[in-house]
């Protein structure tokens, strides 16, 4: 598929949309992200943000909350409101055709919500069913509390909360978080797929151009510093994870970094995989991964095992580890790697919504889009010496390791 413009227009309120008409779909699709997500709860009100996301479809503008989501049905578009760290993000998928109407009920939704008091005990209520499941989910539970200790009280925070915090919530401490937080200025609204862009921009401007900017200001970083925790839990597995720093997708050296990655446990046949899952049997589940943040990126390591094997496949993942930071990879491991982010990349061009996500989260990291030809050719211009030269100077010793089982594991061991 031939990768149309992307448009790039700031209102000066600092509303900023990123578009890309994409004239061989039929759909549509827009993300909106708004800096409003988990680290800006208050310490004492963890989950918030994600209550508000719930509360802004409780009704909005001239319908109330059931009136609301039958406008979006009657379109065709299949919506979603969640908090993340860094965001409030809403999101809608439709035809082509019902862009317009689409965005009309999301500007009731973020300067028009409701907020009525007779919803805050249903989203209470589900705020608290969610964060009980992740008791049930241990490959969650256990990658949550590894975020937790790897970036921090702020940056690590579980954008769900806790329950201590969700009892105590109140209507006021949600409206005041919209007060405070749902503001324009580094918000983005990202669309992709069948629009007229000139038309759209016009809209946005009419429906958002005066939202009131009042920014607020970002919680600094914590540097990461080694650790080793254990979560006890009473179960017949082990849930192993790990973090260390790696580039962040400024740095000039980013590709040679997710190449590592990706080498490492990022496909089928990689090496974790093929050493951990298909050579011992050792686990049902094994990847390695990056997480970009705000200004910080980590490297995540994750293996899922029966506890009677749990040290081995922690001796043989530290083992890979190693080995890949004193031999290095080789070019076949690199074309394969090449390969499988290519096609990754262009099979989400296939979907306005995936499209729709990756327009703003670049430009969130980057302040730009990248564009396919781009990454190609930079993946294209690494070699596997420029890859091998960066694993010697992976940053093992700031690792964070967070086991998820009955019995701690050792370190070492091997």
């Amino acid at each position: 598929m031939t990768q149309s413009a992307v448009r790039i227009e700031k209102l000066p309120n600092g509303l900023t949309i990123v578009a890309e008409p994409m004239s061989a779909l039929r759909s549509a699709a827009m993300t909106l992200l708004i800096p409003a997500g988990a680290v800006f709860d208050p310490a004492d009100r963890l989950g918030r943000s994600a209550m508000l996301a719930e509360w802004l479809v409780r009704g909005a503008g001239q319908r109330d909350a059931s009136e609301l989501v039958a406008a979006f049905d009657s379109l065709g578009v299949t919506h979603n409101q969640s908090a993340s760290v860094t965001h409030l993000s809403l999101s809608a998928a439709m035809l082509g055709t019902s862009v317009e109407p689409a965005l009309e009920l999301m500007a009731d939704m973020v300067l028009r919500p409701h907020l009525g008091a007779e919803s805050l005990e249903p989203i209470r209520a589900l705020a608290l069913q969610s964060l009980s499941s992740l008791e049930d989910d241990p490959a969650s539970l256990a990658m949550t509390e590894l975020r937790k200790r790897y970036f921090g009280p702020a940056w690590g925070r579980h954008s769900g909360g806790e329950a201590t915090s969700l009892e105590a919530m109140s209507c006021e401490d949600i409206q005041a978080a919209y007060e405070t937080l749902i503001q324009p200025s580094g918000a983005i609204l990202a669309i992709a797929g069948s629009l007229d862009f000139d038309r759209t921009k016009d809209l946005v401007a009419r429906l958002f151009g005066d939202w009131k900017a009042q920014p607020v200001e970002l919680p600094t970083h914590v540097s990461p510093e080694p650790q080793v925790a254990h979560h006890t839990k009473e179960t017949n597995q082990c849930q192993i994870t790990m973090a260390f720093p790696t580039l962040d997708i400024n740095h000039p050296d980013y590709y040679k970094a997710r190449a590592l990655l990706a080498i490492l446990g990022g496909y089928a046949s990689a090496r974790l995989f093929t050493e951990v899952r298909e050579k011992r049997g050792l686990c049902y589940t094994v990847y390695a991964g990056y997480e970009a943040m705000h200004k910080q990126a980590a490297a995540l390591i994750y293996a899922g095992t029966g506890s009677d094997r749990a040290q081995e496949t922690l001796d043989v993942t530290l083992g890979e580890l190693d080995r890949l930071r004193k031999d290095g990879i080789d070019e076949e491991e690199l074309d394969m790697m090449r390969a499988g982010l290519l096609s990754g990349l262009v099979m989400q061009q296939e979907s306005s919504l995936s499209r729709s996500a990756t327009l703003a989260a670049d430009f969130y990291h980057l302040g730009r889009v990248r564009s396919i030809d781009e990454i190609r050719l930079a993946l294209a211009s690494i070699s596997a010496d420029d890859v091998s030269r960066h694993a010697k100077d992976l940053d093992l010793e700031n690792r964070t390791i967070l086991t998820l089982g009955p019995e701690p594991l050792r370190i070492g061991s091997a």
